[in-house]
């Protein structure tokens, strides 16, 4: 087990074993919905003595396994944990317990849970069996990591991010609709990595039609996100990789009584479908947060990117600049008509970062919604 010199500095020991929690946290990427990503330390005498993860929903928490691994250990020990430990019962019973039952005598947290069942309570009933408990370390960091988790817990809608690749001159194909690659393969192993954490991928009509794409995460099938296309028409090819369902499963959002024959072929090849009477984004959104997902990628051409942006369902923008130009009045752009008409209205990112990703250039920033 790794060692650190508390003595030292208990301050800088309390941050980076709190970077060893997020990296215990983040091995169930994609995994957890609805649940958020949480690792687990356990520390004595500046050793580690229990690490632990929580793998998914149904299972125990991170807190659990690393008490486990600790054993008669912990008693006395640090236990370090990236969100506030839960304190209610749901489908386990509540980590406040685990950790007073192991005797533990100090916890330093990342961030207070904003789930209005634990919402500061699982610091308050530690604190007041006795023990020491320190929040906030890394708390941008921990905050960062399960941003998708709260915006849910706030906003009761999964958390959206508009990802799409351009040129230096904003397109993301050329005149005649051709596609492929705007970007490098390293930035295309980067959505790749995206898809692993994200639990659903959407698309509208005319990606399955210009791009037959497969959405995958080009690994196990584990790791391959819900793939979700809307289409108000269906008239969408019979043959298409995404109807190979054996790979990732595939569902179609369409409007009531819309080419019966087409979705009864679908429904033949495992591929879900579900009518709606109005199909928009926040339909959409609205059903995937009642499937307990946490986050989802929206990959779709520039008419649909502004109805989602626009129905407030994208939070987050992904956005790959390619070192190329195309040129082209009519070659599509990533994002349509928001019908705005002066520069002064249009949408401003906030907490915009970027980083070369190849030879390309990704530009992350959030929505203020």
């Amino acid at each position: 087990m790794l060692k650190f010199n508390e003595s030292e500095n208990q301050e800088e020991c309390d941050r980076l074993i709190m970077v060893r929690c997020l990296e215990l946290a983040q091995c169930a990427l994609g995994k957890t919905a609805p649940n958020p990503l949480v690792g687990c330390v356990v520390a004595k005498n500046g050793e580690i003595i229990g690490e632990g993860f929580h793998p998914g929903a149904g299972h125990p928490h991170g807190e659990v396994f690393a008490l486990r691994e600790a054993g008669e250990k912990a008693r006395g020990a640090t236990a370090y944990v990236n969100l506030e430990p839960c304190n209610h019962y749901g489908r386990t019973p509540p980590c406040t317990e685990a950790l007073m039952a192991a005797g533990v005598a100090r916890v330093v947290i990342g961030m207070i849970d904003p789930n209005p069942l634990v919402a500061g309570s699982g610091v308050a009933k530690l604190r007041n069996a006795g023990m020491e408990v320190v929040v906030g370390v890394l708390e941008g960091e921990c905050r960062k990591l399960n941003e998708a988790f709260i915006y849910r817990i706030l906003n009761h809608r999964p958390f959206g991010i508009l990802k799409y690749a351009m040129t230096l001159d904003g397109k993301i194909a050329t005149t005649t609709g051709h596609s492929a690659w705007v970007t490098s393969p390293s930035a295309r192993s980067e959505v790749h990595k995206l898809r692993v954490a994200c639990d659903a991928v959407i698309i509208g009509g005319n990606t399955v039609r210009r791009d037959n794409p497969f959405l995958t995460s080009r690994r196990s099938r584990d790791d391959n996100p819900l793939r979700v296309v809307m289409s108000r028409s269906l008239d969408l090819p019979r043959e298409a990789n995404l109807w190979d369902v054996r790979e990732a499963e595939t569902l179609v959002f369409t409007e009531v009584g819309c080419n019966r024959e087409f979705q009864e072929y679908l429904r033949q090849k495992g591929v879900e479908v579900l009518e709606t009477e109005s199909l928009t984004p926040g339909v959409v959104m609205d059903n995937l947060y009642e499937r307990g997902f946490l986050s989802v990628v929206w990959e779709c051409g520039g008419i649909l990117a502004a109805e989602a942006i626009a129905a407030g369902a994208v939070q987050k923008i992904w956005a790959f600049i390619a070192p190329k130009i195309i040129g082209g009045e009519t070659a599509p752009a990533p994002v349509g008509d928001l019908g705005l008409a002066k520069m002064t209205d249009a949408l401003e990112l906030e907490n915009v970062s970027m980083r070369a990703v190849g030879c390309d250039y990704l530009l992350e920033g959030y929505f203020n919604n």
